[in-house]
């Protein structure tokens, strides 16, 4: 059962080890890091784990035949960029069900961390499995490939408790029983779906254009490069011509949470930082941070901490 060579997986991509079942890759580019590992479940199956700190990653994979792919996001988030210049966003929880014909493309991590898995069908492979490993498992992988990849489109649904559930398991597995419990669980998921009727239990999710979505990723850069600053929506519409609702709709899409909220835990994030680093006085990085008010900067960093900043600096004594 062939594991993907290096080459395949572009020149950012570096083999960490290999043995016959599995293979470990080291992902870099100028924006960090990731780690890829790698099962082969069956013949033209195949097991990915991701663990990417990093904002995009950049595939250049080109399986011999088309790929039937399941994604599921365990924390972070993902852009998936569409054909017509959209983008849509995977979150915690959800699945990702499409059709890879031509899988080269670039990751993006709106949140510069990715957790999650993929499980890569080969539809052309898997049909010759031999019949003894696949016994009293009646499936079929090119209709469940047209049910849920119809015109090449791309499905994100909510996983659900069922489906959550298989893969909560597939998270924590013993080494001693990992080449079995892949093998089960993965049939148990592909079984399920055959169940499921993507149109019914699809979750409607908003598309944004990709110059709104650059425009969001502009905001963010400001805001992170000048934290000190506390820019009002109003100010950030007009400077970045983007209309009000659109601009709220389209953050929050691309980063899960508002302007607002972002940029709250980004402020706490650098005062924790400060706090545990530095004897500097919490009144000096607040007003780093823009806040006048030492007491309301207390009441912000302990809303995204759970300690005021005095608890939070004594926890690293």
């Amino acid at each position: 059962m062939a594991i993907w060579h290096c080459a395949d997986l572009g020149d950012n991509a570096t083999l960490l080890c290999q043995d016959s079942t599995c293979a470990v890759y080291k992902l870099v580019d100028d924006t960090g890091e990731g780690v890829m590992t790698c099962y082969t479940v069956l013949p033209g199956v195949w097991l990915l784990y991701h663990d990417f700190h990093m904002e995009h990653c950049l595939s250049g994979f080109q399986p011999a035949t088309g790929m039937f792919c399941i994604d599921h996001c365990r924390e972070g988030r993902l852009e998936w960029s569409l054909n017509n210049a959209t983008c849509m966003y995977m979150e915690s929880g959800d699945m990702l069900i499409n059709a890879r014909d031509d899988p080269r493309r670039h990751f993006r991590f709106p949140l510069r961390h990715y957790h999650g898995l993929t499980i890569a069908i080969s539809p052309d492979e898997i049909n010759h499995v031999p019949t003894a490993l696949l016994d009293g498992f009646p499936l079929d992988i090119y209709t469940l490939r047209q049910k849920f990849s119809q015109g090449g489109h791309s499905l994100i649904m909510r996983a659900g408790m069922r489906i959550e559930h298989i893969f909560s398991e597939l998270y924590d597995v013993p080494e001693s029983i990992r080449a079995p419990l892949f093998r089960i669980k993965v049939l148990e998921l592909l079984l399920f779906l055959n169940t499921v009727d993507a149109p019914a239990h699809a979750m409607e999710r908003p598309y944004f254009h990709k110059t709104h979505v650059e425009k969001a990723k502009e905001i963010m850069a400001l805001m992170t490069a000048h934290p000190e600053r506390h820019y009002t929506l109003n100010e950030l519409s007009a400077r970045f011509s983007f209309p009000l609702t659109a601009m709220k709709a389209c953050f929050k899409g691309v980063y899960g949470i508002s302007i607002y909220a972002y940029m709250k835990k980004y402020r706490m994030s650098l005062a924790a930082v400060q706090l545990r680093k530095t004897d500097q006085s919490v009144t000096g990085i607040a007003q780093k941070l823009g806040y006048d008010n030492a007491s309301k900067f207390a009441s912000a960093f302990k809303s995204i901490l759970r300690f005021t900043p005095g608890q939070y600096r004594r926890l690293r004594d």
